[in-house]
Formats: structure tokens, C-alpha cells, sequence
């Protein structure tokens, strides 16, 4: 077995790596973090290296679908800034992925090049204030209306929805009691009449604001149905398709992106802060923090690159990724609590990132799936009956 990392994953790696101090430096990262904020010119630019096309085939002008590399790219952004990291998984990932296994094909031919372009974010539209994990109990409804669907109901927590080009919605296009078999994924425009959208103040993700959306009888085209008239009440079996899974390891990218961050900070600290006429990292207590933090790390990047490996060759792995974003988003915010710690006062102060670390890793367990849905999907998957 070679658990080396392929040639081409590194030199995606070495290329974020080189745009992410040329064009989000700290200071920057900071800034971004404080005003809620999109930089859109940034985000720009990364587009220019192509890393939106990982997600998308080259018939359609991206670079073929390589998921490990898009989980590198993820982790390499989200060490430094979400207010990047999150709106590339909106445009690679839930635009790209998403068009790639659900969208017809005059859909893939229209919209996939935009993605490739990096012109193209979808915000999900799947929470509502009264439905989390149990999607298939959405109560915003979609009917048709000659060559027009309409709209009505709303979604929380729709990350993203005041800066994306859709929001990608969960509807219900059937009778309530058909349940599985009553839904749909429709493209709503953020801008269309009868869509508002109120922010939710959030301690941490910042740069993809999180919102409520309301939807009053917005009208979109047809064409909007995802899958084209094949769509129509098929919307289960895009939500448990192979891009559920990829999703998992999405939030699971960002939690080690933020953890690798917290210890690399941490390393350079301890070996700077001087205490009682030395440097801190003499002290045992911290050297066995780090030496915890370290070990947990390279789990975590084993378990990720085993994941990503088998979504990529097309094998069974929602068991893998769920475990793989359990484990990585638990392990996650413990690096980053950890690191606080080494940091003490300072990691407690807005001037250190460690504390914006904390606060977003702080999330991870709780989105794309909670870590106790992950414990409940992984015994029921291995087959613990329960009773």
C-alpha cells in the first residue's frame, strides 16, 4: 500500500497554498471575518486557477471530477478564511456535484461552464424552522402553473442566500402522506419576486451569511425543476444520492482545514511565549498537548484521504463518510479548544485567530448532518437492531 499523496494532489495543494498568502493574508482574513464579508474579487481570482472545475467533466469544461483534490482545496482555504472556503463548496460542490449527478442534460449544458468558471454558487435551501435531519418532512410546497412552478413556504439557516446565483431548494410537489415520494429540487433566483431574505447573527462562519428565507408565491420557469420533467417528485433520490456523501466529507475538509491552522499557530507559539525565564514549550503539559494534537491530526487526514478515495472510485461509503465527518469535526474542535488553551488570554482575544478557529470549528460538528445523526446513521448502518 502507498499512502503517499499523489503527485497532483500536492501540487493542488502547493498552488492554494501560494494563492492563499498572495491573496488572503491574515490581516485580510480578519477584516473579512469582522464585516460578514464575500470577497468576491478573491474568490475571482481562485476561480482563474480552475479549482472550480474539479467537480466538473471536461465535456462540460471543467477538469474531471476529482474529489480528493476538492477536499484539499477546501482544507487549504479554510485554514485560513471561510469567507473563502465556504462559497467554493457552494460553487464546486453544490453547484458542480450536484448538476453533475441531478441536472438534465440541456441543464449540464447551460450551467456547468459557469460553474467551471467559478460564476456559479448555489446556497442550500433544505432546513426549515421546524424540519433538520428529517428533509422528507419539508413543508414548503411547489406547484405548476402552466410553464411556471410556484413557490410558497420558507427555510432557515439557508447559509449563503444573499450571495449565491440560486438557492437550491427542497419543495414538496405532492401530497404530504407520500412521503419519499412527494419531492423536489427547484432553482430559485435569491433576487425573484416573493423571496425574502432576513440574516441570522451568527457566532462564526462568517463571509457566506446565514439566513432565513421566505418564499410567497415566487414564481420560477419549469426549467428550473432539477432533472428537467424527469425531476418532478424525484427529489429523495437526489438527497441520497452519492452527493450526501461528498457533502460529509465537505464539512469535514473545513474542520481539518481550521485544526491543522490551530496547531500550526500553536507549534509557533509555544516556542515564542516565554514564562518564569523560558519558553513555554518546555513544559511537559504542552508538549503532550501538542503531541495529542499532532496524533489526532493524522488520523483525521488518514480517515479523509481513505473517504475521499472511495467516493472517488464510485465505491459504498456512507458509512466511511460519516465516520469521517464525525470524527474529524469532533477531533476538529478539540484541536482548536486545545489550542485556545495553549494560547490562554491571547486565545481568547480577536487580535489571535485561534479564536475565530474555535468559533467556526465549533460548527462543524453541528452542520451536514450532526454528529449525533452521523452516531445514529453509522449503528444502524452496520446493523445494531434496536430491539
Amino acid at each position: 500500500m502507498n499512502f503517499d499523496e499523489p503527485e497532483h494532489i500536492t501540487m493542488v495543494r502547493d498552488t492554494v497554498r501560494r494563492f492563499v498568502e498572495a491573496e488572503m493574508p491574515r490581516e485580510l482574513a480578519r477584516k473579512w471575518d469582522k464585516e460578514n464579508h464575500f470577497p468576491r474579487d478573491v474568490f475571482a481570482k481562485l476561480a482563474g486557477l480552475g479549482m472550480m472545475g474539479l467537480t466538473v467533466e471536461e465535456d462540460y469544461g471543467g477538469a474531471g471530477r476529482d474529489i480528493p483534490a476538492t477536499m484539499v482545496v477546501i482544507e487549504e482555504l479554510a485554514r485560513r478564511s471561510l469567507a473563502v472556503a465556504v462559497p467554493y463548496i457552494m460553487s464546486a460542490c453544490y453547484a458542480g456535484m450536484n448538476l453533475q449527478e441531478c441536472a438534465s442534460e440541456e441543464q449540464k449544458r447551460d450551467l456547468l461552464p459557469r460553474v467551471a468558471a467559478g460564476e456559479l454558487l448555489f446556497a442550500y435551501g433544505w432546513t426549515e424552522p421546524d424540519v433538520g435531519a428529517d428533509v422528507a418532512s419539508v413543508k414548503t410546497t411547489c406547484v405548476r402553473d402552466g410553464d411556471e412552478l410556484v413557490i410558497n413556504g420558507s427555510k432557515r439557516f439557508c447559509s449563503g442566500a444573499g450571495i449565491c446565483d440560486y438557492i437550491y431548494t427542497l419543495v414538496r410537489t405532492g401530497p404530504a402522506d407520500a412521503r419519499y415520494r412527494n419531492l423536489s429540487f427547484v432553482l430559485i433566483p435569491p433576487t425573484a419576486p416573493g423571496v425574502s431574505i432576513t440574516p441570522i447573527d451568527c457566532m462564526g462562519m462568517k463571509g457566506a451569511p446565514t439566513t432565513d428565507v421566505a418564499f410567497t408565491d415566487v414564481r420560477v420557469p419549469v426549467a428550473n425543476l432539477m432533472g428537467g420533467e424527469a425531476g418532478w417528485n424525484r427529489g429523495w433520490d437526489y438527497v441520497v444520492g452519492s452527493g450526501l456523501d461528498v457533502e460529509k466529507l465537505e464539512v469535514a475538509a473545513i474542520a481539518l482545514g481550521l485544526a491543522s491552522a490551530a496547531y500550526d499557530d500553536a507549534w509557533e507559539y509555544v516556542q515564542e511565549r516565554r514564562q518564569f525565564g523560558r519558553i513555554i514549550a518546555a513544559n511537559q503539559s504542552i508538549r503532550h498537548l501538542l503531541a495529542d494534537m499532532r496524533t489526532a491530526l493524522h488520523g483525521c487526514r488518514l480517515m479523509m484521504a481513505h473517504a475521499a478515495w472511495l467516493a472517488q472510485e464510485g465505491r459504498p461509503c456512507r458509512l466511511e463518510t460519516s465516520m469521517t465527518k464525525l470524527h474529524l469535526c469532533e477531533m476538529g474542535k478539540k484541536i482548536a479548544l486545545d489550542a485556545q488553551t495553549i494560547f490562554g488570554a491571547y486565545g481568547y482575544a480577536k487580535d489571535f485567530d485561534v479564536e475565530r478557529y474555535v468559533r467556526d470549528s465549533l460548527l462543524m460538528p453541528i452542520i451536514g448532518g450532526s454528529a449525533a445523526i452521523q452516531r445514529n446513521n453509522i449503528v444502524n448502518w452496520m446493523g445494531l437492531p434496536k430491539g
